[in-house]
């Protein structure tokens, strides 16, 4: 199986970015994690991190044919991209949205997902755990 872990904007400052909400582990950590974990089920894993919603979409329709599931972050663009989800539409790739922090329980306009109108499922509040569980639910899927 091989799986496309894809982060949104200001992923890339974990450890540093409100570290109350977030906590201190980096995002370099973080990708330590997935593909460790990946090496463990025999999943491929693929990670990508971009400040720019275009270069999400282009990476989600390039996933096209090679990739079996995406697992995506997409930070404040889970709140404001219509194009991620359309994209996501257009690959018709299983899909788990995933958020480190339990968005439902902050501001108001965390609790609008554009990405949940296809997602398979959403893991939200689990820090990097979330991630890992997005893994194995992609992957126990495809069995």
């Amino acid at each position: 199986m091989k799986i496309l872990v894809i982060n949104g904007p200001n992923l890339n400052m974990l450890g540093v970015r409100e570290p109350d909400i977030y906590g201190r582990k980096t995002y370099k950590t973080l990708v330590k994690e997935i593909m460790s974990h990946g090496k463990k089920t025999g999943t491929k894993i693929t990670a990508f991190q971009s400040n720019c919603e275009g270069r999400i979409v282009g990476k989600i329709q390039k996933a096209l044919g090679k990739y079996d599931g995406i697992v995506i972050n997409p930070g404040a663009y889970t709140h404001t991209s219509i194009a991620i989800l359309d994209a996501l539409k257009s690959v018709n790739i299983p899909t788990v949205e995933v958020h480190i922090s339990e968005v439902d329980e902050r501001e108001d306009f965390r609790k609008v997902s554009y990405v949940r109108l296809f997602a398979e499922k959403c893991i939200s509040g689990k820090g990097f755990d979330g991630y890992i569980e997005a893994i194995d639910y992609l992957v126990k899927r495809g069995e």
